[in-house]
């Protein structure tokens, strides 16, 4: 079993890698080789100590050389949920499970906000993740939305067992297969009782679909934790960075404003410590 999970690749994510590594922890981080996008575009960065006025891809390149020089290693996966057994975690990450004493969440908040019957329906024709359900829909009508590049892959696969697949990409998209119509529409809201039935886009338009497949790159902490405790999107935390689990820590932009890199840092440092603490002999 490893020491730690941690999700996140931002600055707080990178932070507590670099720590948990220091102290020669055995971990699996989750995240994209990407690191941020939120700090690769950002066009300047003006109050990170040591760094005055850089730009965000130069901080990046920073980031990574660091990463690199510390051996660190992501494991390019979408956790999919993570559920608390007391004791320790499993994180399922594409259709893998992983099992960790602790747990420490870094993924940012969620810019894209929920479709009207998202929540509800979730597990009932909602889906995040493409290898894990994506064989439920052979041969069915679905929609995709998808806000990274990175995602596409997961698209390509559903459209080999689709028998049609509306897609609504918020980027240019790569895609090009017979049985996939690319949207420039955006689905609001999702119907159906026991089951997806429909999916009612911006445009007022309505279309039948068997399901709904949601590829972003965060999910709300409350789908991926159950019991986690949520306030105003954010998860509540104390100040060494613990939340309501026993074991789970959070840091970066998930635990509230402000949204600074600076901050990130700051947590991730306390988080990876707090973990440290936690898993010894003594506690």
């Amino acid at each position: 079993m490893l020491d730690c999970a941690i999700i996140g690749t931002g600055p707080g994510g990178l932070s507590a890698a670099l720590n948990l590594k220091t102290y020669q922890k055995d971990f699996v981080w989750f995240g994209s080789k990407t690191l941020s996008d939120k700090v690769t575009k950002a066009e300047k960065i003006t109050n990170y100590p040591g760094f005055p006025e850089i730009g965000g891809a130069e901080l990046f390149e920073k980031f990574q050389a660091h990463m690199v020089s510390a051996g660190l290693e992501i494991t390019e996966k979408t956790v999919t949920s993570v559920m608390h057994s007391g004791r320790h975690f499993m994180v399922l990450a594409d259709n893998e499970l992983y099992e960790a004493k602790t747990l420490i969440l870094a993924m940012g908040v969620m810019a894209a906000k929920l479709m009207d019957g998202e929540e509800e329906l979730l597990g009932k024709g909602i889906s995040y993740c493409a290898t894990c359900d994506g064989m439920l829909y052979k041969g069915k009508r679905i929609a995709v939305v998808c806000n990274a590049p990175r995602f596409e892959h997961e698209v390509a696969y559903l459209a080999d067992l689709a028998s049609e697949v509306l897609y609504f990409p918020s980027f240019e998209s790569g895609i090009n297969r017979e049985n996939v119509t690319v949207l420039r529409d955006a689905p609001v809201a999702v119907h159906g009782d026991r089951r997806v039935t429909s999916i009612t886009l911006r445009s007022g338009a309505t279309e039948e679909v068997d399901g709904v497949f949601c590829l972003r790159n965060a999910i709300a902490p409350t789908k991926l934790i159950p019991g986690l405790q949520v306030e105003n999107g954010h998860i509540v935390v104390d100040r060494q960075m613990a939340t309501n689990l026993p074991g789970c820590f959070a840091a970066g932009d998930c635990t509230g404003r402000p949204y600074q890199y600076t901050k990130a840092v700051g947590e991730g440092n306390v988080a990876a410590h707090s973990v440290i603490a936690y898993l010894s002999p003594q506690n």
